[in-house]
């Protein structure tokens, strides 16, 4: 009988050590808290005279950029796939000139039942080594809740990933959508999404 009576109290211990491992490392909140931090921290940064794209009179009246709620559903593990000719793309300005970017790889995932996918980029600069995938991106919120000129992601390099996380939660708006005067990189047509993400950074409305 005790070691019947043994196991059960084995079972009740890992059983409590499960939980307990859950709710410390896959809690949405160790998700949250340190998204909500980083979005706090931008906006110091964007107040601040040396880091901001905003002009004086602009920076003053500047209180904080508006976001979607925080939604894991938009934080999307991606199969990825090595390009065997990675070709460089110019791509275009919004001032009319082009950047050099590697086309990388192509990330595919699914979005409310449909397949997508958006290709990776390296931005090829002399003497300088990436450290990131750039992933500008378009979707049907342009030009309503979001900048019409689309939006990007920033993604951890890894030399011939298999998947990659794409987290539509940290999608970013360029800083010529809250000044002219800088010069963006405009998404490619291939990265054009034909859904909706409602997550990330909404369009910034300028006070008066």
């Amino acid at each position: 009988m005790k070691r019947p009576f043994r196991l059960v109290i084995l079972a009740g211990i890992l059983l409590v050590l499960f939980y307990f491992v859950r709710e410390s490392f896959f809690n949405d909140d160790n998700y949250i808290k340190p998204l909500l931090k980083e979005r706090e921290d931008k906006d110091l940064t964007f107040r601040s005279r040396d880091n901001t794209p905003f002009e004086s009179e602009d920076r003053q009246k500047f209180r904080n950029l508006v976001y979607y709620e925080p939604n894991t559903a938009y934080r999307i593990k991606a199969d990825v796939k090595r390009l065997e000719k990675q070709d460089t793309l110019h791509m275009p300005l919004t001032d009319g000139n082009t950047e050099a970017y590697l086309r990388y790889a192509i990330a595919t995932f699914k979005l409310e039942g449909q397949p997508q996918q958006l290709t990776l980029y390296k931005k090829i600069a002399k003497g300088e080594e990436e450290e990131t995938f750039f992933v500008p991106f378009t979707d049907k919120t342009n030009g309503f809740d979001t900048y019409g000129g689309g939006r990007y992601l920033d993604i951890p390099f890894k030399e011939d990933p298999k998947t990659v996380l794409l987290d539509f939660n940290r999608a970013y708006s360029p800083f010529c959508a809250y000044n002219p005067e800088y010069v963006c990189p405009v998404p490619p047509r291939d990265n054009h999404l034909p859904v909706a993400i409602p997550a990330g950074e909404k369009t910034y409305e300028h006070k008066e």
